[in-house]
């Protein structure tokens, strides 16, 4: 895949990733989508790296899918720790 597929991909995990998470998030939908486009790139990243399971060159395989779908969700919660509201 290339890296225009990458960023589609990242933008559909994120908004995947916002509708598995829901809750106010301190960027908004543009901040949102910048995480899901990094998730997708670390997600897929990870899986080469560590899991040894490397990320196939079609669009719709599952684990292509999961790796940017896991790794979005990832960098949503540690955004939300990060810089969530602290008025609480």
């Amino acid at each position: 895949m290339g890296i225009v597929s990458w960023i589609i991909l990242g933008l559909l995990a994120g908004a995947i990733a916002k509708f598995l998470l829901p809750g106010k998030d301190p960027g908004g939908f543009i901040g949102t989508t910048l995480i899901g486009i990094a998730g997708a790139f670390i997600g897929g990243w990870i899986s080469a790296r560590w899991l040894h399971h490397p990320i196939t060159k079609h669009f719709y395989d599952g684990a292509t899918w999961a790796a940017a779908i896991g790794g979005s969700l990832v960098l949503l919660i540690i955004y939300r720790v990060l810089f969530g509201d602290s008025r609480r």
